[in-house]
C-alpha cells in the first residue's frame, strides 16, 4: 500500500482499514503512516488523533455529512466521503484551527487525485461552520448523538436501563494513560515520584494499589523505568483481577487466556511464590507475554510455565495436577474498553457477542474440572453486557453444584449478579466485570 504523505490521508486510510477490512486501528495506523523518509512524529501523532476521533464520534459525523451533503457520493468516492468525516471531527470536536480544518482537508482530495471533490469538501465543511449551532441542535435530539451503532444501544439500554447514557458518554470520552508498577523492583509510590521528577503530572489511583496515571500521555519510550522493567501499562480495572484472584505463596495458578501477558505479570508480582501457568492458543501472543516476562525480570522455570494450547480442549496440555486458583479473563465483545479502541464500536455485531457468549460458557465447562476442592475460579470480561457477565455466572451455577459465588465487598463497582460490574469511567477506569468462583469438596 502507497503510504500517505498527509497526516489527514493518513487518517484516511486507517479509518478505511477499519470499516472496509475490519483490522484494528492499532494495526491500520501501521499500514497508514506517513512515508516521508523519517516520518514527523507530530505527523503521526495528528493522524492518529484524527483516526480515532472520527471513530469515535463516526455515528454523529455520519449524520451531520447526510445533512450537508446534498446527495451521497458514489461508493467509488468513498475516500472523499472519510476526508469529509475528518474535516467536521476537527471542526466540531478536534481543536484545530478552522482554517486548516477546511483548507488542508479540501486539499486532500486533490492530493488524492480527484480535484473535482476540492470544491465539495471545501462547500460542505464551509456550511458546517454556517449552520453549526443549528445542526448541533438537531443533533441532541437525535440517538446518533451516542455515536454508536443501534443494537449496542439497545443492548446496553437493556442492561442498563438507568446507567445506559452514562456508560454511552464515557465510552466517547478518551481514556488516560494509566501505569501498573512492578512491585518485585518498585513500587507506585516510587514510580508516581520518578515522573513527577521527570516533568510529568502523576497520581495513584485510589482502588488499584499499583497503578499511577501519567500527565500528558506520551510513548513509552518518553517515560523513566519501562526498559528497566519497572512498570506495564494498564487499565486500574484490569489490574484489580489479581487481588480478585487473591494469590497466596507456594499456590499453583493458571492464567487461562493468558496473552499478551498483563495479568500473568501481575500475578508474578503479587505473589513472588506462587508458581504461575499461562496458556494461550496463540504463539504470537504467547511471544510478547514472554517478551513483557523478560522485561519485567519475572522469568525462571520454577515461577512460570507458559504453554501453547486451547482452553477448551484441557486434555491436549493438562498434566492432571489441579490448580489452586484459575483466572479466566475470557474472550469477549470488549465493550468495557471502547473508551481506549472506538473502533470496538463498528467491528462488533450481535451475531460476534453470540459467539463469545458461546465461547465463554466452554471455556468456563472445561477448565472448572482443573480446580482443585476448596480453590477459587475468577471469572472476568472487559465487556459491560449481562449475556457475558451476571448471566453467564448465572447460566453456570445452575449447571454447577459445586460452585458457590463468593462476592467481594469493595468500594468499587456495583453488585450484578453473583460478580460485580465497574462501568466505563468509573474511578477513570475500564468496564470491567469479575465474578469468584469458589469449589466445594
Amino acid at each position: 500500500m502507497t503510504k500517505a504523505a498527509s497526516p489527514r490521508l493518513a487518517a484516511a486510510e486507517s479509518i478505511a482499514a477499519v470499516l472496509e477490512r475490519w483490522v484494528n486501528l492499532s494495526e491500520a495506523e501501521d499500514e497508514a503512516a506517513p512515508d516521508t523518509g523519517t516520518a514527523d512524529p507530530r505527523d503521526s501523532a495528528f493522524a492518529r488523533h484524527l483516526a480515532y476521533g472520527v471513530l469515535r464520534w463516526l455515528g454523529a459525523l455520519e449524520w451531520l455529512a447526510g445533512e450537508l451533503l446534498d446527495r451521497p457520493l458514489k461508493t467509488r468516492d468513498r475516500d472523499i466521503h472519510r476526508l469529509i468525516l475528518i474535516g467536521l471531527f476537527e471542526l466540531w470536536k478536534g481543536g484545530a484551527g478552522e482554517h486548516a480544518a477546511v483548507n488542508e482537508t479540501a486539499e486532500c482530495a486533490r492530493m488524492a487525485g480527484k480535484p473535482w471533490a476540492v470544491g465539495v469538501v471545501n462547500a460542505v465543511l464551509r456550511r458546517f461552520q454556517r449552520e453549526r449551532d443549528e445542526l448541533l441542535k438537531r443533533l441532541d435530539e437525535c440517538i446518533e448523538r451516542f455515536a454508536h451503532p443501534d443494537w449496542l444501544v439497545e443492548h446496553i439500554r437493556a442492561d442498563w436501563p438507568e446507567d445506559w447514557q452514562q456508560i454511552l458518554q464515557a465510552n466517547n470520552r478518551q481514556a488516560g494513560l494509566w501505569l501498573r508498577a512492578n512491585r518485585a523492583r518498585s513500587s507506585a509510590m516510587q514510580l508516581e515520584k520518578a515522573l513527577i521528577e521527570a516533568g510529568f503530572e502523576a497520581h495513584r489511583h485510589p482502588y488499584a494499589p499499583d497503578a499511577v496515571e501519567v500527565r500528558p500521555a506520551a510513548q513509552v519510550a518518553q517515560l523513566p523505568g519501562f526498559t528497566e522493567g519497572l512498570w506495564s501499562v494498564q487499565d486500574p480495572a484490569a489490574q484489580l483481577a489479581a487481588a480478585w484472584l487473591d494469590p497466596q505463596p507456594g499456590q499453583r495458578l493458571l492464567d487461562a487466556c493468558a496473552a499478551p501477558g498483563g495479568k500473568t505479570c501481575h500475578l508474578l508480582e503479587s505473589a513472588p511464590g506462587a508458581r504461575v501457568t499461562a496458556l494461550d492458543r496463540s504463539q504470537a501472543r504467547l511471544a510478547r507475554l514472554r517478551e513483557n516476562v523478560d522485561r519485567l525480570g519475572l522469568a525462571g522455570p520454577d515461577r512460570l510455565t507458559v504453554i501453547a494450547g486451547d482452553g477448551l480442549h484441557p486434555d491436549a496440555w493438562w498434566n492432571g495436577v489441579p490448580f489452586d486458583r484459575i483466572l479466566l479473563d475470557a474472550p469477549c465483545s470488549a465493550t468495557g474498553v471502547i473508551r481506549r479502541h472506538p473502533e470496538i464500536k463498528w467491528l462488533r455485531s450481535p451475531e460476534q457477542v453470540e459467539e463469545a457468549v458461546a465461547l465463554q460458557a466452554g471455556l468456563l465447562r472445561s477448565l472448572w474440572p482443573l480446580l482443585k476442592a476448596g480453590g477459587i475460579l475468577v471469572y472476568a470480561t472487559c465487556s459491560v453486557l449481562g449475556d457475558e457477565n451476571s448471566e453467564q455466572i448465572s447460566r453456570f451455577l445452575q449447571v454447577h453444584g459445586d460452585a458457590r459465588p463468593e462476592p467481594r465487598e469493595v468500594p468499587y463497582g456495583q453488585p450484578s449478579g453473583a460478580g460485580r460490574q465497574i462501568l466505563p469511567g468509573e474511578a477513570d477506569m475500564d468496564g470491567f466485570f469479575n465474578a469468584r468462583l469458589r469449589k466445594l469438596a
